[in-house]
C-alpha cells in the first residue's frame, strides 16, 4: 500500500480501517479480518468505545508496532488542557501502546455552543496536543471536522500546526473549499463516511461507474477519495467488503469522471455541520 506523507513527514497509509459504529466486542472479528488482509491504519476514538477491544487485538496479532499506524481521538467531553491531557493518557491505556500515531480533536468547539470561549477552548485542548507531541506520545496531531473558522482561529494560536483534518467527504459532499484551504495549508484532509454511510450506494451516476469499471460502489467511492489526495477510511464488518475496500486502487478513474462526481448534486450528507452541532 502507498502512503501520503504529513507535513511533518511521518508516513500514512493511503487507506485506513475504521471503527466507527463497532462498539465494544463488535470491532473484534473485524478487526481481526482487516489486519489479515493486509491494513496496517486503524482509526478508532474514545466515543467509539472500543479501544480497549482494539488494543487487545494488536497486543495478540503479533505484528510489529512499527509497521502500524494507530489513530484516535479526544471527545468534546474532554475539551481543555487539563482533560485533554487525561484523556490521552487513558486512550493509550486501553490501547495498551506506549505512543499512538495521530492523535486528533474530534469535533471542535464551535461558536453556537458555545458563543463566549469557543476559541478558547480549541486553544487550550489545542495546547495539551502540542505537548503530547512534543513528548513523543503522539507521532502527529490534528482535528476532525474543523471548518475554515475554526482552523483560522487555532492558528493564531498555535506553535506547531495541525497535520491532519479529518472531515466528512464523500460524492455528494465534497466540501471543495474546506479541501482546497487544508491543502493551501499542508493539512492532509481524511474522509470520514467515505461511502456516505451507505447513503450513497443508490445514486445512479455512482451505480453506473461501478458498472463502466467493473468495480463495487465503494470502490468508486473510495477511489474518488484518492483521486483527490484525501485519504479514506472506510469501515465494515463484512469480509468480502474489507478485502474489496482495499483493492479500491486497483483501477484509476478518469478525470471525466472525477469531474462528474465532483459535480454532482448534494447526496448522502450526514446533516452534522461543525459550526452547529451541540454535543
Amino acid at each position: 500500500m502507498k502512503n501520503f506523507t504529513l507535513s511533518n513527514q511521518v508516513e500514512i497509509p493511503e487507506i485506513g480501517f475504521g471503527t466507527w459504529l463497532l462498539e465494544g466486542d463488535k470491532v473484534t472479528e473485524p478487526l481481526k479480518i482487516a489486519l489479515e488482509k493486509g491494513y496496517t491504519h486503524i482509526d478508532t476514538a474514545a466515543i467509539y468505545n472500543n479501544e480497549k477491544e482494539i488494543g487487545h487485538v494488536l497486543k495478540t496479532a503479533n505484528i510489529d508496532r512499527e509497521k502500524l499506524f494507530i489513530t484516535s481521538k479526544c471527545w468534546n467531553s474532554e475539551r481543555g488542557y487539563e482533560k485533554a491531557l487525561a484523556a490521552f493518557d487513558q486512550t493509550l491505556a486501553d490501547l495498551q501502546l506506549d505512543y499512538i500515531d495521530l492523535y486528533l480533536i474530534h469535533w471542535p468547539a464551535n461558536e453556537t455552543q458555545f458563543p463566549e470561549n469557543w476559541e478558547e477552548l480549541n486553544a487550550e485542548t489545542w495546547r495539551a496536543f502540542e505537548e503530547i507531541y512534543k513528548s513523543g506520545r503522539a507521532k502527529s496531531i490534528g482535528v476532525s471536522n474543523f471548518n475554515i473558522n475554526h482552523l483560522e482561529s487555532l492558528s493564531k494560536s498555535v506553535t506547531i500546526s495541525p497535520m491532519v483534518n479529518q472531515i466528512e467527504f464523500h460524492p455528494g459532499h465534497s466540501q471543495p473549499e474546506l479541501v482546497t484551504y487544508c491543502k493551501q495549508n499542508n493539512l492532509l484532509i481524511e474522509a470520514w463516511s467515505p461511502l456516505g454511510s451507505g447513503r450513497i450506494l443508490e445514486n445512479e451516476l455512482i451505480i453506473s461507474l461501478a458498472r463502466k469499471y467493473n468495480v463495487s460502489v465503494g470502490q468508486i467511492c473510495i477511489n474518488y477519495c484518492l483521486a483527490k489526495e484525501i485519504l479514506p477510511l472506510p469501515r465494515s464488518s463484512s469480509e468480502k467488503n474489507i478485502e474489496a475496500n482495499l483493492q479500491s486502487t486497483d483501477f484509476e478513474l478518469s478525470n471525466e469522471d472525477i469531474k462528474a462526481i465532483d459535480e454532482m448534486p448534494a447526496d448522502g450528507f450526514s446533516g452534522l455541520n461543525p459550526s452547529t452541532v451541540e454535543f
